[in-house]
């Protein structure tokens, strides 16, 4: 998915939503930024455009892939629709190489799987969308541990630390869904309620 200058669609949404704005010198500028005089007040509408935008480009899917997701959970009816949303983004499978720490990017991510260097379970998997689900083991393909994909890995698995639904040996490169993600106590950049409420509209 072409995104286009991330600097500037992170500034523009007010948060570090790509890994590149995620360092000290992005935080800086930000906070240093001349604010803008006469600058009207947002809507409701536009501040829950501004969520949705946040939510989608953090984890790097299409606006039908997202708008997929979204979907199944107001047709489920659940009262808890953004704990379900953040499940099924948290679940995809690029999402969760690059929580494992063999990618330094979501979207290298998809690459990776795409190119068929990790498996799920013993079996190739090159779907990036691919839901995970507990008790799934997540394990680079013997054949690639040695390729120039994973080149930096045993200098990045140093200080790699990973979320508490997911298990890791950096060793053998490979993982274990412990448990399913939970929304509660996790810091996001997004508000799902508001995405979810701007999809209702």
């Amino acid at each position: 998915m072409k995104i286009g200058p991330k600097f500037k669609i992170a500034k523009r949404l007010g948060a570090p939503i790509f890994e590149k704005t995620q360092t000290q010198k992005f935080r800086v500028k930000m906070e240093n930024a001349p604010k803008k005089k006469g600058k009207k007040n947002v809507s409701s509408y536009g501040l829950q455009l501004i969520e949705k935008q946040k939510a989608r480009f953090t984890y790097g899917i299409t606006a039908g892939q997202f708008g997929r997701y979204i979907k199944e959970v107001i047709d489920s009816k659940t009262v808890h629709g953004p704990e379900e949303l953040y499940k099924k983004l948290e679940t995809r499978l690029d999402n969760v190489v690059y929580r494992l720490g063999l990618s330094n990017t979501r979207r290298f991510a998809r690459q990776i799987v795409s190119h068929g260097h990790i498996l799920i379970n013993g079996v190739k998997n090159t779907i990036p969308s691919t839901v995970v689900r507990a008790g799934d083991v997540i394990s680079v393909r013997e054949g690639s541990k040695k390729t120039k994909t994973f080149h930096d890995f045993a200098e990045r698995s140093k200080s790699l630390t990973v979320q508490d639904w997911l298990s890791f040996d950096s060793d053998k490169m490979n993982g274990k869904v412990v448990k399913l993600p939970t929304l509660q106590g996790q810091d996001v950049l997004f508000d799902l309620g508001q995405v979810i409420e701007f999809s209702k509209r």
